[in-house]
């Protein structure tokens, strides 16, 4: 069940660590709030007070988190952000541009960690009482070019981010499947193409869906 509603809009950015998603929804929120929308950017996990709780255990807890419970935290945090924030914003006719969603549960959980990919998705489903967005950007990267792009960016790595290759060849896999899965929900771009090259493709992705905005400067929810 996709959730929009005559005039929300709900964007959501997947890919592996170092693809360029937050660089690219940033352009995106930017370009959008120019044009007169309203936008709520957000992100999980940490999208909501409960998230940023969840989001230090999964990322930066320093004792071992069992693969199980990392997906159950991830499921917990995606209940939270999506009947508090997103569900709301989307109600209000407004336009919803996210780092990550269930596709990164997935990737990560399900391949990476070698759990059962469908059950992972099913999970998240039944948190979100089946929420999916309208537009998922997917930025297709090589694990050793978007290695070789946490190294030059010279901070610490996250706990899914210190991962071995293997891993991340997994996750690579994983969202390159689901979006072969689901191609009209999915707009899969070679995240090694110019930033300004992609935040274009981007924009006429998302511009085919946008209601226009009336003289008042408010949305026509009529289409």
């Amino acid at each position: 069940m996709t959730v929009t509603t005559p005039s929300g809009l709900w964007i959501t950015f997947e890919g592996g660590d170092g693809s360029g998603k937050t660089t690219q929804a940033s352009l995106l929120e930017q370009w959008l709030r120019e044009s007169g929308r309203t936008v709520v950017r957000t992100r999980e996990p940490g999208g909501t007070e409960v998230g940023v709780l969840v989001r230090d255990i999964v990322l930066h807890h320093r004792g071992e988190v069992a693969a199980r419970a990392e997906a159950l935290l991830y499921a917990a945090d995606r209940a939270q952000h999506v009947e508090t924030l997103v569900r709301p914003a989307l109600a209000r006719g407004e336009i919803v541009v996210q780092d990550r969603y269930l596709d990164s549960s997935v990737a990560y959980q399900g391949a990476g960690r070698v759990l059962d990919a469908g059950e992972i998705r099913q999970l998240s489903l039944w948190a979100t009482g089946g929420a999916l967005p309208d537009v998922t950007v997917l930025l297709d990267l090589d694990p050793a070019s978007a290695r070789s792009r946490l190294d030059a960016a010279d901070k610490p790595f996250d706990r899914l981010e210190a991962e071995k290759d293997e891993f991340h060849a997994r996750v690579r896999a994983a969202f390159l499947d689901l979006a072969a899965g689901e191609p009209q929900r999915f707009l899969v771009i070679d995240a090694t193409a110019g930033v300004d090259e992609i935040a274009a493709v981007i924009r006429e992705r998302v511009a085919s869906l946008l209601p226009p905005v009336v003289a008042d400067g408010s949305v026509d929810g009529r289409g």
